[in-house]
């Protein structure tokens, strides 16, 4: 069956294939977290994005797949309910930004930031810092060393979502931040084809939300 990414908590995950990467995505409860594993073509080896939740799923999963890197996209608790049993489990590498990494159960092995590039096997993905719905959340983007140029595939965490960008809580100003780096790293910086693989709920595309940056604007969140 072609991939959809519409997965539900308690449901069977779903998973695409992608030059050099297979993606699986699935949902943990009790959130209705997404979270993704990463794994390599060439040597089969495991990224996992957000341990949220259900680490006992997860590992189910993994099997007997080596991990190298748990990657957190942000600090709040709903995205690393898991991690500590699932880094225990596979002796991965806990992965975070600077400015989020002491809110997490286990203190990141590796600290990226914006332009930085996280291994996966033979591959790579590329780190973009988003301010705004925590200071160090960040997307990371695969476009398979430029194979995939027209069409990237982003993990955001919950800086964007089908319908506009992540939770500021009401602050102006951290909303005024998370949209000028959406515009400008996002927005500005990949094409309309990109795939958007949110924190949680369904996928989208950078062109299927493009039309409506200035109606975020103007409303505020």
């Amino acid at each position: 069956m072609a991939y959809t990414g519409n997965v539900a908590a308690g449901g069977p995950p779903d998973t695409r294939d992608l030059p050099g990467l297979t993606v699986t995505k699935v949902a943990v409860g009790p959130m209705d977290n997404n979270a993704y594993l990463l794994r390599c073509t060439s040597t089969g080896t495991l990224v996992l994005i957000d341990a949220a939740n259900e680490a006992g799923r997860l590992l189910e999963l993994i099997g007997d797949t080596p991990v190298s890197s748990i990657v957190t996209t942000h600090r709040h608790w709903d995205h690393w309910q898991a991690l500590a049993e699932v880094q225990a489990a596979t002796g991965a590498v806990v992965i975070a930004h600077p400015d989020d990494a002491g809110e997490l159960p286990v203190t990141p092995a590796s600290l990226v930031r914006g332009g930085d590039k996280v291994v996966v096997g033979a591959t790579s993905i590329s780190v973009i810092h988003l301010r705004g719905h925590t200071p160090g959340s960040i997307a990371l983007c695969y476009d398979a060393g430029g194979e995939l140029a027209q069409t990237p595939h982003l993990f955001t965490g919950d800086s964007l979502f089908p319908g506009g960008p992540g939770n500021t809580e009401g602050d102006a100003a951290r909303f005024g931040q998370l949209m000028d780096d959406l515009e400008e790293r996002v927005f500005g910086a990949l094409p309309d084809g990109t795939w958007v693989y949110p924190g949680h709920g369904k996928d989208t595309t950078l062109g299927a939300e493009r039309p409506h940056l200035a109606e975020w604007r103007e409303r505020g969140w």
